[in-house]
């Protein structure tokens, strides 16, 4: 673009511009009524005045020619609140997400299978044919008739039922309404009862209906005759229970002679036998939450919006006897159980009835016993739990499953009432997935090249999570600001410290973090700038440095690194809305001892008039800092803190951000609300202009090639939402190069890898990972290549490899470690590397509680053995008995003038089982039959027993007397046991404290 068209643009030195008359504090700018439309203009885009010179560039005339970029989600934008379901065996369970249904199994915690499997990217257009449900799956259960089937209900208004173990889906009944509930009973066959949702007739001010009914029904499982042979079936016979408000939760008794629903301030209770009745209602005085129908009695509980759990005993024949004024609200007996603050999500029974528990957003475990009262707790669970499994399987040890509002699992073992197992991905914000509204404070995202993992934020504000993209596993959770996890003070949310932004060096070593906490009535503001080193050795971040309020109370605008990977030339520019541009290096210190130790400390402070630095950015090669205020851009030399040049545009009159573009450092682009304007700092002048009808929320300079992605969000065309449109441009014309869409809005991105090479259109690819404002982690871009997930797809359930199996009665009574190996495929076998034995992990046979433990008369030997190490000696000289000596007799030990005897304390060893030792089990249990009575069976067994290890053993005659039997060397040892004590057992601890004198004998035991 010829450089006349922009008379107006300027490049001027910094003498030219002028200065305050005197220095004076940076201040915050008058807000005029001229310059707060200016600031408004952000949420009004229509106001932005439309091109006027031909550089200028419309993305409403580019959309038909966008295609969509591929991308795949990293983690499920939400929780569900469904409660999972396990097998009959438990030896997997089955997970709602979205339309689709996951298998994970419980021995390792992968997902094996996905049942209605929704794709996304560009290819996830779902087809009408496919078996999949098409909307949001609100409940699943196991078949009462057959185990082995899975039936769920979704909001499209579909029931389907499926064969789990062979991936197939065998029926779908469309009912045509959208399913809240659905439960089922082994007296009903072939019939269900649902919940479907029905919209009331009154509409509010928007047009949309101001309450939300809903209706019981009872649907047949056996379809019309017109639709048999059709995917999807008609119900042959639907009858309809009652109507209700929008119903929290729908069970059956255990006799199933009762159906019960809760809805708004209501409990409903109809008589299986005669459905036609209705429903009887019960009065509760707080809004119910959730049900759980007791497993053995004819009783049942809820939970309400206060915190209280009450037990419902009106399952009685009276109920039926007072059908004829159904409708009629009435009251019933009640226990109520107190102890949660806030309103409780979730409540589950124990098989066998004699336990409830209960959990909400206090992020405990409740678990009450009915008959007693006492209640016992499991702290601080990770996140609210809003839902409870339990495993019903006899063969193992009961465990509850916790469904976590960060869409984690938690498993708690009944017997110690810890947490014994988790289940992560990518944990969510809970507030964001909860409430579906984007966060406002900025959202932390980087990639660690170093281990390949992103740094992005947990499920608590002040945490971070790092995640690995090789293997889509969760790695660790750092907490950069320590709190306490408190739910809310009365009903008011405590606003806990957020870490709002995460920045790594090109180096990957260090990390820097900020985080902050806003000031109220009760606390003061805080806000910290932290500094993290990388351990390579152990894998984590480490804490280096802490500096507290860096600007003040103000909030920090930009933090970045200088990319150089040396460490002496390390810095940090951080800018701040008090006006100071503030520059921080690595301070090394030494002790009289020779060590020294590394520290970040403030190198530099500046401002520039009255105007607050927005954005910072470096040149690729670091050599120049660019500082970008509302009106211009000024560069400076990081070296000595000097302003090398000032760059202002009156085409872009508000700068947002500056970036370097390419790695020669020749372009400068200024992002401004709608426009972008390319310097060519080379010729100095604007190579190009671009401006856009909608606002640009973020630009991506290419991380070598001359190339920028600018992001901007539009309405969706369907009128769902809103999506992106991402527009590449190159460094010679304002028309886009290539135009790309996003079907959702991003608030963070960043680079997954290192740019590759260029495509065959002479573009280098985008590969980017971003945040959305929904909460969810996606991969975009030209090269979206993830590891391959098995059971990302349905798959048979019996053709699954390393699920976890079952020991062998063999390996119960033998152990298992000692036989991996041996079986003919355990080279397909995960190996899992084997932890050093420390002697501690025989305390923790007391973690359960005190009434599961046996008398600690039957525990103390070897609970001792494993505690105490015994002593070894370390000695060249190869202790002997003489003959006819006895173990327990002293013997001379000569000790040389000057010699230094050591002694040590050894590890314990276990020991490891051969083949070659084993095979000897078997030819002596083979040749040898055990006869009770037969001494002569007995001294066989002894003689063969004697010579294993090539150690020669005496054996008893009968009479009662012993023959000696002499080794290779000559020696007639009295025992296998005597001659390994002697050599190997070390000599006990208080014969080191005796003093011994050079030169002079002391006497030893042997014994």
């Amino acid at each position: 673009m010829a450089a006349s068209k922009h008379k107006n643009s300027s490049i001027r030195p910094p003498s030219d511009i002028p200065r305050p008359s005197s220095p004076q504090k940076p201040s915050q700018p008058r807000k005029s009524k001229k310059g707060k439309g200016k600031e408004e203009a952000t949420s009004r885009p229509a106001q932005v005045p439309p091109p006027t010179n031909e550089s200028s560039w419309n993305i409403s005339e580019n959309i038909s020619e966008e295609l969509s970029w591929a991308w795949t989600s990293l983690a499920d934008s939400s929780a569900s609140r469904c409660p999972p379901v396990f097998t009959r065996d438990g030896s997997y369970f089955f997970s709602i997400v979205g339309s689709s249904i996951k298998v994970y199994s419980v021995a390792t915690g992968q997902v094996v299978s996905t049942l209605s499997a929704s794709f996304s990217g560009s290819s996830a257009c779902r087809s009408p044919e496919s078996d999949g449900h098409t909307d949001l799956i609100t409940s699943a259960i196991l078949s009462p008739h057959n185990p082995f089937q899975l039936i769920t209900g979704s909001l499209d208004g579909c029931i389907k039922i499926w064969d789990f173990l062979d991936a197939v889906l065998l029926q779908t009944i469309d009912i045509a309404q959208p399913i809240l509930h659905l439960c089922a009973h082994e007296k009903f066959k072939e019939h269900v009862f649902v919940a479907v949702n029905r919209p009331g007739k009154k509409k509010n001010s928007n047009g949309n209906p101001s309450e939300d009914n809903a209706a019981v029904l009872q649907v047949s499982l056996k379809p019309t005759p017109s639709t048999t042979q059709s995917r999807i079936q008609k119900s042959s016979e639907i009858v309809s229970v009652g109507k209700t408000r929008l119903t929290a939760g729908l069970g059956l008794s255990p006799s199933g002679a009762w159906l019960i629903a809760i809805a708004g301030h209501k409990a409903y209770v109809a008589d299986t036998s005669s459905l036609k009745s209705g429903f009887t209602k019960f009065v509760s005085p707080e809004a119910l939450t959730c049900l759980a129908v007791h497993p053995v009695e004819e009783y049942f509980a809820t939970g309400d919006g206060k915190g209280n759990i009450r037990l419902w005993y009106c399952l009685s024949e009276h109920i039926a006897a007072s059908q004829a004024a159904s409708g009629v609200e009435k009251k019933a007996q009640t226990t109520t159980l107190r102890w949660h603050a806030h309103a409780v999500s979730s409540l589950a029974f124990t098989s066998n009835g004699a336990y409830l528990l209960s959990g909400g957003e206090e992020s405990v475990l409740v678990i009450w016993q009915l008959h007693t009262g006492k209640k016992e707790f499991v702290p601080r669970v990770g996140s609210p739990i809003i839902s409870i499994a339990l495993s019903n399987a006899s063969e193992r040890e009961e465990e509850y499953l916790l469904g976590l509002a960060d869409a984690s699992f938690a498993f708690i073992n009944a017997g110690t009432m810890k947490i014994s197992k988790t289940i992560s991905r990518i944990k969510l914000d809970p507030v964001i997935s909860r409430d579906r509204h984007p966060s406002p404070a900025p959202t932390p995202l980087a990639f660690h090249s170093i281990s390949s993992t992103l740094i992005l934020p947990s499920s608590h504000p002040s945490s971070l999570q790092t995640y690995s993209l090789n293997s889509s596993k969760l790695i660790s959770e750092l907490e950069v600001s320590p709190s306490n996890r408190v739910s809310r003070r009365d009903e008011k949310h405590i606003e806990p410290s957020r870490v709002e932004r995460a920045v790594i060096s090109s180096s990957s070593d260090w990390m820097a973090t900020i985080d902050s906490r806003q000031p109220d009535d009760a606390f003061r503001g805080e806000m910290y700038l932290k500094l993290w080193w990388w351990d390579r050795k152990a894998g984590v971040w480490i804490l280096n440095t802490r500096i507290d309020r860096p600007h003040g109370l103000k909030k920090l605008t930009s933090v970045t690194f200088s990319p150089t990977k040396h460490r002496s030339r390390l810095l940090l520019v951080t800018t701040g809305e008090d006006g100071y541009v503030k520059t921080w290096g690595i301070r090394t210190l030494g002790d009289k001892d020779g060590e020294t130790e590394e520290h970040w400390v403030v190198r530099s402070a500046s401002s520039f008039g009255s105007e607050f630095p927005v954005h910072a950015a470096w040149s690729s090669d670091g050599s120049i800092l660019a500082i970008s205020f509302r009106s211009r851009i000024i560069l400076y030399d990081p070296v000595t803190n000097a302003s090398q040049l000032v760059i202002s545009s009156p085409e872009c009159k508000i700068i947002s951000s500056a970036h370097f573009m390419g790695r020669a450092g020749r372009y400068l682009i200024a992002v401004g609300q709608c426009d972008t304007v390319l310097w060519d700092l080379l010729l100095g002048n604007v190579a190009w202009h671009y401006r856009s009808s909608m606002v640009i929320d973020m630009v991506v300079p290419h991380q070598r090639d001359e190339s920028v992605a600018l992001f901007q969000h539009v309405p969706s065309s369907a009128g769902t939402g809103t999506r992106t449109v991402v527009s590449i441009f190159g460094p010679t014309s304002a028309t886009p190069v290539q135009s790309r869409s996003l079907p959702f809005q991003l608030s963070s991105v960043t680079w997954q890898l290192p740019a590759g090479p260029s495509t065959s259109s002479g573009l280098s690819p985008y590969t980017l990972v971003g945040v959305t404002t929904s909460w969810s982690v996606v991969l975009f871009g030209d090269e979206v290549c993830l590891p391959v997930d098995v059971g990302a797809s349905a798959q048979d359930l019996g053709n699954v490899e390393n699920v976890g199996q079952r020991r062998s009665l063999f390996q119960d009574i033998f152990g298992l470690s000692n036989f991996v190996g041996s079986s003919p495929d355990s080279s397909s076998q995960p190996h899992l590397p084997v932890k050093p034995w420390t002697g501690t992990e025989v305390a923790d046979i007391f973690d359960a509680p005190a009434y599961l433990m046996p008398p600690i008369e039957t525990l103390f030997e070897s609970l001792m053995e494993g505690l105490l190490e015994p002593v070894i000696a370390e000695s060249n000289d190869t202790m002997h008995l003489a003959d006819g000596e006895d173990a327990t007799e002293t013997v001379d030990i000569e000790m040389d003038e000057g010699s230094d005897t050591k002694l040590i304390v050894g590890t314990q060893r276990r020991r490891v089982v051969d083949e070659r030792e084993m095979d000897t089990f078997f030819s002596l249990f083979k040749e040898i039959s055990l006869q009770p009575g037969s001494c002569h069976d007995v001294r066989q067994i002894q003689a063969k027993g004697s010579h294993l290890n090539g150690v020669s053993k005496s054996v008893a005659n009968g009479n009662g007397h012993h023959h000696q039997t002499t080794t290779a060397n000559g020696l007639t040892p009295r025992s296998k046991h005597s001659v390994l004590k002697a050599q190997s057992i070390a000599t006990p601890v208080s014969s080191v404290s005796t003093p011994v004198a050079a030169g002079k004998k002391r006497k030893k035991s042997l014994g």
